[in-house]
């Protein structure tokens, strides 16, 4: 019965991969005949529409088996000076590396972040404009994560255990003056990793902990995820999403949860709204309109591109957080021992969510508070963003102009009170329609980190 279930696996695996390979090859193709100089002279618009559905078939199809670059511009100093940001692996680990944004010939910031990325389907470039925000200000650190699909099985499982465990690594790495945001999924994980510190090595706490639109109680609040949680056997779930990856990437034979039945899941959701984008995308092709950093080309270059999840992890995600709900009920574990998340009492914590957040709503995250019952009511702190959506919280118009200036504030007081009424902000750019449409776009597409 395992070797069916494997042939079985390997065999759907491998037919995702030929579905989407073969679009990309169709859409070259038509791409390629359809731009021959021999129609050139024709009056058939059909040459047109054939040769820009293929450049966006072929983009579209492509871009879901690649790694989207940080592309992180010139941080723009106070000076004036443009310092180039180099992107440089601090820890490297089987599945995933701690990364950190070197900003040449700064001197070091006083404020260090460590942005704890969602294992979701995404990569951790999903953060790229939170990162982008945050660099003239802070020092920034991120947790590359990697794709399953290229982690030979010979490295082992990966489930949310080594997931905690590789956080608390990364934080004790990093130094006692860190301070940790998490986004979204890890921040049960996140918030479980700093009560493990507490018990084990409480010298290496991070100095703060803020945790944004995270599911520490997924039962506070029901969402279509959660729903969707509890309608679904752990057995149903075993059989229906976990495939077995096919021979042609390094990780043949693991078990994963394949991103692009994840991204499937994510367009199911919200149908009339990708195609719409897609057929006026090769409209504005056909009509020479397009561009290569147009609003459409920047949201599904990184929207298409998906990672491959262990099967450990999504199933123990499902079944221990939303399901058992072990963070939201302080009967976590790591390696058999007890997470008490009461140990945490030098930490300041701080929960932000985003009011009309239909992924993690509102109730979910802020229920952490009530769980560190060692940490006294002066370090903790609350915000709910109005109009803010889930992508809203962390990227965009809404973290840019009403979140982000409250966590620095919030960063800053752990060190000076006092420091709130004279902390200098590095210059912002100014918000456009583009990146607010980029925003509701996100929201609209239902990227669920």
């Amino acid at each position: 019965m395992a070797t069916y279930k494997g042939l079985k696996g390997i065999v759907s695996y491998d037919a995702m991969e030929t579905v989407r390979n073969t679009n990309e090859w169709l859409g070259a193709t038509a791409r390629a005949m359809a731009s021959s100089p021999i129609f050139a002279l024709s009056p058939m618009p059909i040459f047109k529409l054939m040769s820009a559905w293929g450049r966006v078939t072929e983009r579209s199809f492509a871009r879901m088996v690649i790694k989207p670059d940080w592309e992180i511009p010139p941080i723009v100093s106070h000076d004036g000076q443009d310092h180039i940001v180099y992107v440089e692996q601090i820890l490297k680990r089987p599945f995933g590396d701690l990364v950190h944004f070197r900003v040449a010939r700064r001197d070091p910031m006083p404020r260090r972040v460590l942005l704890v990325a969602p294992m979701s389907g995404h990569y951790a470039t999903l953060l790229r404009k939170t990162v982008i925000s945050l660099l003239p200000d802070c020092d920034v650190y991120v947790t590359d994560w990697h794709n399953a699909r290229d982690i030979p099985v010979s490295c082992g499982k990966f489930d949310i255990e080594d997931y905690t465990q590789y956080i608390v690594d990364f934080i004790r790495h990093l130094g006692p003056d860190i301070n940790v945001i998490a986004v979204c999924q890890p921040a049960p994980l996140t918030l479980a990793a700093t009560a493990l510190l507490a018990e084990e090595d409480p010298k290496a706490q991070p100095r703060s902990l803020i945790l944004i639109g995270g599911p520490i109680d997924p039962d506070a609040a029901a969402t279509e995820v959660t729903d969707f949680g509890n309608r679904m056997t752990m057995g149903e779930l075993d059989y229906l999403m976990i495939q077995q990856v096919g021979f042609k990437y390094r990780g043949a034979g693991r078990m994963v949860y394949p991103g692009l039945a994840q991204l499937s899941s994510f367009i199911a959701m919200n149908v009339e709204t990708h195609t719409n984008a897609f057929i006026n995308k090769i409209f504005a092709e056909a009509r020479g309109e397009g561009s290569e950093g147009d609003k459409h080309n920047r949201f599904y270059d990184e929207y298409l591109s998906v990672m491959d999840m262990t099967a450990e992890f999504y199933l123990s995600t499902v079944e221990r957080i939303f399901k058992g709900l072990e963070i939201a009920q302080n009967r976590f574990t790591v390696n058999g021992k007890q997470v008490d998340l009461g140990k945490i009492s030098d930490v300041a914590v701080m929960t932000v969510e985003g009011a009309d957040d239909d992924i993690s709503a509102p109730g979910q995250c802020v229920a952490a508070l009530d769980l560190c019952t060692g940490v006294p009511d002066s370090k903790k702190t609350q915000h709910l963003e109005p109009g803010a959506g889930h992508y809203g919280i962390f990227a965009g118009k809404s973290w840019r102009l009403g979140i982000r200036p409250l966590v620095l504030d919030f960063i800053d007081e752990q060190t000076d009170p006092h420091a709130r009424h004279r902390r200098r902000r590095g210059p912002q750019p100014i918000a456009d329609s583009a990146e607010t449409n980029d925003e509701q776009a996100m929201d609209n597409g239902r990227i669920a980190v």
